[in-house]
């Protein structure tokens, strides 16, 4: 039988030890590699709790999302004990379905708790004094590259400074490898660069107190008009998730741009190329510019369905809020701890042998300090489907320059959602 407690015994006991969550059952619905990570911790968390017996279902990414929301709308039937949830849709489920999930201080989350991720982490996760899940994997972007490719064209990495620097970089090294374009990007499904260098910038979709719109704002429209002259450069080619990792394997791109998670993504797709790529930092709009910026990354929320939130929430507690259930992850599958403490594990400075025997992680994770919060907001996804048709349409000479194409966006997105546009 469970043992119901009030909120104060219950935290107390959280605070002092595992003893009332040594036993039962949950279930966690994931997607892919995250769903692989999670189930990588279950070994060592089981160790700590024995009698805990943890199911992680691997749903696929969009399928977790629509089934979960459809489970909030239906007061909770379905649901499972915890759900990952991508911190840019996060907001998504609190707008809407504010009880759907468990604020994590009920059970023990503590403001000392909270200071161990970064805040950057935390602004999709936190509403009013709620806390309604914890950070799980963050995204600092990196730009991971084919080594053997750069030194046939005399590239040097380290020279990449801008991104017209990369530009540059990029017409030399398809120059010295045929059939190799230097990137790619899915610009028909996704705004992937867009996002990256208007974070890097400090602009976004919407304001920080998520109030107004300000993606047609000088920065955003900097960072547009570089993704079409990388386009119109013609070292960018179109390609889909799936598509990039074929490019990957079969050595028909020079360099991917993306969040940290991505690394886990090229070590397990493409194995053979172990020694091959390298990592460098992403290049910024001028010289002595920020080059910075997060895409990316996930958190775990437990549901208000959950019959055994307690051990639902030793989970948590274990996978995300400890060095070892973090860099259980990183090491196995790439997955980018979003807890500061774990940037000064061992492992973080070694040197992989997949990447050259370039310690990889202590690059990538050198940046997480440096990135500027970006609020989704309830409407993300709603600016997001805006941005990937006016995108589309600018890179096809659909607007005269990319401030008109962001002008339009806004006011797209003004009617959608009812926010002003920033003035």
């Amino acid at each position: 039988m469970r043992t119901t407690l009030t909120c104060a015994a219950l935290m107390l006991a959280l605070g002092s030890g595992p003893a009332l969550a040594q036993s039962g059952e949950i279930t966690i619905w994931s997607w892919n590699i995250a769903a692989s990570s999670l189930k990588a911790t279950v070994e060592g968390f089981n160790k700590k709790y024995p009698d805990i017996k943890v199911t992680v279902q691997d749903l696929g990414n969009q399928p977790t999302y629509d089934k979960s929301i459809a489970g909030c709308a239906a007061g909770g039937v379905g649901l499972p004990d915890i759900v990952s949830i991508e911190n840019g849709e996060a907001e998504n489920y609190w707008s809407q379905f504010p009880d759907c999930f468990v604020d994590l201080h009920t059970l023990g989350y503590s403001a000392e708790d909270q200071k161990k991720f970064p805040d950057f982490k935390r602004t999709e996760l936190e509403v009013g004094d709620k806390a309604y899940a914890m950070p799980w994997d963050s995204g600092p972007v990196a730009v991971f590259y084919r080594r053997d490719f750069y030194e046939k064209a005399a590239v040097d990495p380290a020279s990449i400074k801008t991104w017209d620097d990369f530009i540059a970089a990029g017409k030399k090294i398809q120059a010295a490898n045929p059939g190799v374009t230097m990137t790619n990007a899915d610009f028909n499904g996704d705004t992937e660069f867009f996002r990256m260098i208007s974070n890097e910038q400090g602009c976004a979709y919407f304001a920080e107190d998520g109030q107004s719109i300000t993606v047609a704002e000088p920065k955003c429209v900097d960072a547009l008009t570089k993704v079409k002259e990388m386009k119109d450069a013609g070292i960018v080619s179109s390609a889909d998730w799936g598509t990039k990792i074929t490019n990957n394997t079969a050595g028909t791109v020079a360099t991917q741009v993306y969040g940290g998670w991505y690394e886990g993504t090229i070590r397990t797709e493409s194995p053979k190329e172990s020694g091959k790529w390298g990592v460098y930092l992403m290049p910024s709009l001028t010289a002595d510019g920020p080059r910075a910026a997060n895409l990316g990354g996930s958190s775990l929320a437990i549901t208000s369905a959950s019959k055994n939130k307690e051990a639902a929430y030793a989970y948590l507690k274990y996978t995300l809020g400890t060095n070892e259930g973090q860099i259980t992850m990183l090491k196995e599958f790439g997955l980018v701890p979003s807890l500061i403490s774990a940037l000064d594990d061992p492992y973080v400075s070694q040197g992989l042998d997949y990447w050259g025997g370039q310690a990889v992680w202590k690059d990538i994770l050198g940046t997480l300090p440096k990135v500027v919060p970006s609020r989704g907001t309830q409407f993300q996804s709603d600016a997001e489907i805006i941005l990937r048709a006016v995108q589309t349409k600018y890179l096809a000479n659909g607007y005269p320059d990319a401030k008109a194409a962001l002008d339009d966006a806004a006011k797209q997105i003004a009617a959608a959602t009812g926010l002003p546009v920033k003035e």
